[in-house]
């Protein structure tokens, strides 16, 4: 029993420890850094890169809010991947404007693939491009985003992400639950890290990437979640990413849980390929380069599934100590709520102070404040299950909402 109470201890002090360096990094956030200044004026030229699969239904809007960007129109090009398509998002999206490409392969369906094998031809091509930025097929984008992103580039950033918001938060509490957890992502992950001086990460869409960076190799990435591993490798090269909170780009998120667990699972299994692919080096990046940004790209890959393994650990061991004291069924449940309350009225808190902070309106999403730890906790779910069982298939989310740039 003494030896379980030591392992018991010394998973308290390795949670404690982790959960303690997120809210100092989180509380960053809160800083207000002067701007950095301009390297170099110039007007950039972009392409706005699409990937769409059976996407008639929102790829207008999109094209549209690109179509109205503040932003020189002869420097930037609109180009839509239509991957594997059986509607008509080729002939919409060449009704509104854009180039498109169509690509067919039935073996390699993923956004990664697509943007390999479209960004191939760019590079082989040598297209007179500063950088571009990646769209999925549902986001509207604000007009100012292009602007944004270049100044990004006029200051030396390379690689950037903007800030993804939602178009459809309070359609239903999984929508809800995924708009709280991009919110406070956005301001105690991404923009915490930018401020100190850390790396944030590539968050699926809406962001800017330097032509240059990619030309040596290509669009490479082979896992499920190419956004994460894409910004794995920078922080392993000791390259930070940059962060634009007034890049904004709006997301439409799964309304019905079937299709939240589905999405949801596939992030899982992605984050458990980068984990077993990337955990090594960059534990030798912390090593070679001594810098605390490698450090915490180290803790991201581990603060998700090893950590969850931990905790269960310790919950297993709370429960296997307390009945060999001999302790009553109601003291063990009393010990479990102890972190249960904490655990579930947490998440409601810090989402309503993110709420406050900026400035988002609170009544509507009071339903979603709620269920917020019933989403949260779904999550834990997924994660058990895919420590056993992973489903590697990809399942094309639908999306329906068309929401014009001038409805957010």
């Amino acid at each position: 029993m003494e030896y379980l109470y030591m392992v018991q201890q010394a998973l308290v002090w390795i949670l404690t420890i982790f959960w303690v360096y997120q809210l100092i990094i989180s509380v960053c956030s809160l800083v207000k850094l002067k701007d950095k200044p301009i390297l170099e004026e110039k007007t950039n030229k972009f392409m706005a890169i699409i990937p769409a699969h059976n996407e008639e239904n929102v790829i207008q809007a999109l094209i549209e809010s690109l179509n109205k960007q503040d932003y020189p129109k002869e420097y930037y090009d609109i180009y839509v991947i239509a991957d594997n398509c059986t509607d008509r998002t080729a002939e919409i999206a060449k009704e509104y404007g854009a180039t498109v490409v169509e690509r067919f392969d039935n073996q390699h369906k993923t956004k990664g693939y697509a943007l390999q094998w479209f960004l191939k031809q760019k590079i082989d091509e040598d297209a007179p491009y500063d950088a571009f930025c990646i769209f999925d097929a549902d986001n509207i984008v604000d007009k100012n985003f292009l602007k944004a992103m270049n100044k990004k580039l006029c200051q030396g950033e390379e690689v950037v992400q903007g800030y993804r918001d939602i178009k459809n938060p309070t359609d239903s509490w999984v929508s809800a639950g995924y708009a709280l957890f991009y919110w406070t992502m956005n301001r105690f992950y991404h923009l915490a890290r930018y401020n100190l001086g850390l790396s944030p990460l590539i968050n699926g869409t809406g962001f800017m990437v330097k032509f240059d960076v990619i030309k040596p190799e290509g669009w490479n990435t082979k896992t499920l979640t190419e956004d994460i591993e894409f910004s794995l490798k920078r922080i392993i090269q000791g390259r930070k990413l940059g962060w634009a909170t007034d890049a904004i780009v709006y997301d439409e998120q799964p309304v019905g849980f079937k299709q939240s667990w589905k999405q949801r699972t596939r992030w899982t299994v992605g984050h458990i390929q980068c984990m077993s692919e990337y955990t090594k080096p960059l534990a030798v990046a912390v090593k070679e380069n001594k810098t605390l940004m490698n450090f915490d790209g180290l803790l991201y890959i581990l603060g998700s599934i090893p950590m969850f393994i931990l905790t269960l650990i310790l919950l297993l061991l709370n429960f296997v100590i307390y009945i060999g004291n001999g302790m009553t069924t109601v003291d063990l449940i009393i010990n479990c709520l102890r972190y249960l309350i904490p655990t579930f009225l947490l998440p409601i808190f810090t989402a309503l102070l993110i709420m406050i902070l900026d400035k988002k309106p609170i009544k509507p999403m009071i339903k979603g404040l709620l269920c917020y730890p019933l989403f949260l906790g779904s999550w834990l779910l997924i994660n058990f299950k895919c420590l056993f069982k992973r489903d590697t298939s990809w399942d094309k989310i639908e999306h329906v909402r068309n929401v014009k740039i001038n409805e957010v």
